[in-house]
């Protein structure tokens, strides 16, 4: 894993800097629409930039929306749309603070993870809780039944995940710590399953659509999220990105889609299917408990993820302590 550069020290820079930031971010909501910014680049008045480039994963609604092509529509042909697609949270947020795109999503975890490395982001919004669409596996054969019987096993997880989040809530319930368990650390879902698969490690953390592969697989879940997790979605931007209003008319679309999705599953999976290359079955049963609809960053999802923050911060998972606050954007991206 990348070292962190950050030390406590630099934290009042850090935070004038952002202040900034998020002051230019700002100064944009009263703005006439300006397509974004490519890398590097600085809106300049009269010339309008062509590109907004989206990070997404497997199984989210930016994946119907994309599907649909309405955003596109809406958009118009002045400004192209690319869509990039990542393994997980961590490499998309990678790319994000890099400038390689300029919007994204990624998971609760992910996101504390990259703010505590000092990469720039900003929270736009968040999802509906899913606490189903995360959870510890074990092989359906395996004498494991409880999660305190995973103390001294190895479990396949990712650095920074919401799975990793979950496995230590989980076992903190049990009356166990983190270090109690050996962490087999892999760096995608599909790393995880080949691991759990291959028998080299006794559990694995996974999140949707790969949690519904593996069970359909014959995995067994031991714990899910529910009442340790709400495992939200945030979508993420980054402090002096110039395409406020571009990314209004984004959501203002991402709602119709998540409007329709709430009584269509089968037809969401049978849409996804093809795009993800995940078989509609699977998609189907992540589908079914799943709940649609951004919304905006309010107190309690920020305490929520500020807890999140400080858990990994005791385990010394993270290098310094965060205010989740700090990253939510000033800017309102719903109508």
């Amino acid at each position: 894993m990348k070292q962190y550069e950050d030390h406590p020290e630099n934290a009042p820079a850090r935070l004038s800097r952002r202040r900034r930031r998020l002051i230019e971010l700002a100064a944009l909501v009263g703005a006439p629409f300006v397509p974004p910014a490519r890398a590097g680049q600085r809106v300049e008045p009269g010339k309008p930039l062509q590109t907004l480039r989206i990070g997404y994963q497997k199984f989210n609604t930016f994946n119907i929306l994309k599907g649909t092509g309405a955003f596109e529509r809406a958009v118009g042909p002045g400004v192209a749309v690319r869509w990039y697609e990542f393994a997980a949270g961590p490499q998309l947020l990678e790319a994000l603070a890099t400038g390689a795109i300029d919007f994204g999503h990624a998971a609760d975890a992910p996101a504390v993870f990259a703010q505590a490395a000092g990469k720039d982001i900003v929270y736009l919004g968040a999802e509906q809780p899913y606490p189903q669409g995360i959870a510890v596996l074990v092989p359906d054969s395996s004498p494991i039944r409880s999660t305190r019987a995973l103390k001294g096993k190895r479990v396949a997880i990712g650095r920074g995940w919401n799975a990793q989040y979950l496995l230590v809530k989980a076992l903190e319930e049990a009356g166990l710590s983190y270090d109690d368990i050996e962490p087999a650390y892999v760096a995608s879902a599909a790393d995880a399953r080949a691991a759990f698969q291959s028998g080299h490690v006794d559990a694995a953390g996974l999140w949707d659509p790969f949690l519904a592969a593996a069970e359909m697989a014959g995995a067994r879940v031991l714990r899910d999220g529910s009442g340790l997790s709400n495992n939200r979605t945030f979508y993420l931007t980054t402090p002096a990105a110039e395409h406020a209003d571009v990314l209004r008319l984004f959501f203002t679309e991402l709602d119709k889609t998540d409007r329709w999705a709430h009584g269509h599953g089968r037809e969401v999976a049978d849409l996804l299917a093809p795009q993800l290359g995940v078989d509609a079955e699977v998609l189907r049963r992540a589908t079914d408990r799943r709940h649609y609809g951004a919304i905006p960053v309010d107190a309690g999802i920020v305490a929520e993820q500020q807890l999140l923050a400080d858990t990994f911060l005791r385990l010394k998972l993270i290098p310094r302590e965060i205010r989740v606050v700090e990253a939510v954007s000033p800017v309102s991206v719903f109508a």
